[in-house]
């Protein structure tokens, strides 16, 4: 059946349009006339039977429908290029996977490994960007999201299928002049400042009761978004940090972290590869799960 999809020169003219509110920077931006602009609006209009566009004195406006059309042509459009960029730079070969990952996770895990990636499937791109909730698959371009969090929570995202790979086992660390030479005690740990991660608001408390120490100040200190930010306060020596290892891999090696006291505690989160539930993945996607799978399965080493 023939489908109903306007040229993408028009669509193309109508997202610049809509996005500068301008058909003469539209042109500029497409080495186009104004004119030209304005023609290809006007047929997409007439294709549609809906008004994108009004008149203002400054130029145009989106209207209603205008705006919700352009915020979903300029998705669309993005991947499109996302794509013929993707097959241009292999020449047809191998395949990419559009990843969303919780920052830190990605940063130290998994962009450390992908050399390994690389030299085992030397044809598969990996694009990454950042995400931290869950989110509806078909409504971006993503293949698959690294997540961290509870089996709660990886079973109520819809329509996906959750891999398990690391679970988040957490430990004290802290700069060496902080620690001394010899482990701390959780009782001398809890006289220390301490680092928070923001996300993890009862991590040290936690930590604490499973020890079976007081620890009054267990909420207290700076808090910090991301673990590496922590990561970097603690070496710094601005107190003790609650941090997944695998994480820090970098410091622990340096010795600009070191363990403070060896009594990790097994989380509520674990990493999880999180894909769209379908029959047939992309080839691409296939291979890196393996891949990540096999890297998991390392022991996070």
């Amino acid at each position: 059946m023939r489908r109903r999809i306007p040229s993408t020169q028009a669509l193309a003219c109508f997202e610049a349009a809509a996005r500068h509110e301008s058909y003469t920077r539209a042109a500029e931006e497409l080495s186009l006339t104004q004119s030209a602009v304005s023609r290809q609006v006007q047929a997409l209009e007439d294709f549609l039977g809906v008004t994108l566009f009004r008149r203002t004195r400054h130029g145009v406006a989106l209207t209603p429908g205008g705006k919700q059309y352009w915020r979903q042509i300029a998705r669309g459009l993005e991947g499109l290029e996302r794509d013929t960029l993707d097959l241009m730079a292999g020449q047809g070969r191998g395949g990419a996977v559009a990843l969303a990952a919780v920052p830190t996770f990605a940063t130290r895990w998994l962009v450390p490994r992908l050399p390994r990636l690389a030299a085992l499937h030397p044809d598969i791109t990996v694009h990454i960007e950042t995400r931290t909730r869950p989110f509806l698959f078909a409504d971006t371009g993503f293949d698959a999201a690294l997540y961290a969090g509870t089996p709660e929570q990886v079973a109520h995202w819809p329509g996906t299928r959750a891999e398990p790979l690391l679970h988040e086992d957490v430990i004290p660390v802290c700069s060496p002049a902080l620690r001394g030479d010899a482990e701390l005690t959780p009782a001398r740990i809890a006289a220390l400042p301490l680092l928070q991660q923001s996300t993890r608001p009862y991590g040290w408390r936690q930590w604490f009761d499973a020890m079976g120490v007081a620890a009054p100040a267990a909420l207290a200190g700076p808090r910090y978004e991301l673990f590496s930010m922590v990561a970097v306060a603690a070496a710094h020596g601005l107190g003790v940090a609650l941090i997944p290892p695998l994480l820090i891999e970098a410091e622990l090696a340096r010795s600009e972290l070191v363990v403070a006291c060896n009594r990790p505690l097994r989380g509520e989160r674990s990493y999880y590869l999180v894909m769209p539930a379908v029959d047939a993945p992309p080839p691409a996607l296939v291979l890196f799960e393996s891949w990540v799978r096999a890297m998991a399965e390392e022991g996070g080493a």
